[in-house]
């Protein structure tokens, strides 16, 4: 993610179009500022932003939608701690689009939003479900290895907590079923709440549990034997259903 120290030299060695001199120099000494580490992060984000803007409101005639998606970035940009960090998080997980001016409202779009917790960074929703808020999910079980990615694990949570504008869900199924069973089998895994929602903060939060599903019996062999020798009359149900 460093950019070469030979870069700023090679733009400023560079001969532009006539047409792309004006505004050449100004770009050669963004980049030799960027290349030299002469701005502190993430004010590097803000100089190259005030760079690109004229540009965008002579190139895009939506230009005022997207400084608005700029501005944003930078927003989300604030919060890592380094250029390098922000643009593997960026390139891991890119948004998947953009904003828009306001419209009409169809109940068949934008229904429901599925997003990760990285992708969520900046955005607000009125009710925000967070799903799976068990250990093992939240802290992952690849993020424990250490004290500080447990301390990032925590910072998710919170970011995703902090996306709610008025109501927030935190979803901890008991249970989670084992994969390569039959249909009526019954083997399962316990799930315990996540461990950044100790028992001293539960007062804070409403606690609902859906209805237990309704027990059913496992089939005796005596029923299964009467089942086998049972006959169906196909030919008589078939005459029911023409009379």
């Amino acid at each position: 993610m460093q950019l070469r120290a030979g870069t700023a030299h090679a733009l400023a060695a560079f001969a532009p179009p006539a047409r792309a001199l004006e505004d050449w120099h100004p770009f050669v000494a963004m980049m030799a500022s960027a290349c030299g580490r002469q701005t502190p992060w993430p004010a590097e984000f803000d100089m190259v932003r005030r760079w690109y803007e004229p540009h965008l409101e002579r190139n895009h005639e939506d230009a005022s939608i997207r400084q608005a998606d700029l501005a944003q970035m930078e927003s989300i940009a604030g919060t890592y701690a380094s250029r390098e960090r922000f643009l593997t998080e960026l390139t891991l997980d890119p948004p998947d689009a953009t904003s828009d001016e306001s419209g009409v409202p169809l109940i068949d779009e934008d229904y429901l939003i599925l997003s990760t917790i990285h992708s969520a960074k900046g955005q607000e929703w009125r009710n925000v479900f967070v799903l799976n808020g068990v250990d093992g999910c939240i802290p992952s079980d690849l993020g424990t290895g250490s004290e500080e990615e447990i301390d990032e694990e925590r910072r998710l949570l919170y970011v995703a907590m902090t996306r709610a504008k008025e109501d927030l869900h935190i979803v901890m199924p008991q249970r989670f079923y084992v994969h390569n069973q039959t249909h009526l089998a019954d083997r399962h895994v316990w799930a315990s709440r996540t461990r950044f929602i100790p028992a001293h903060l539960l007062p804070l939060f409403d606690s609902h549990a859906w209805p237990p599903a309704p027990v059913v019996s496992a089939p005796t062999r005596a029923g299964l034997a009467a089942a086998a020798q049972a006959k169906i009359e196909i030919a008589a149900k078939l005459r029911k259903m023409w009379d």
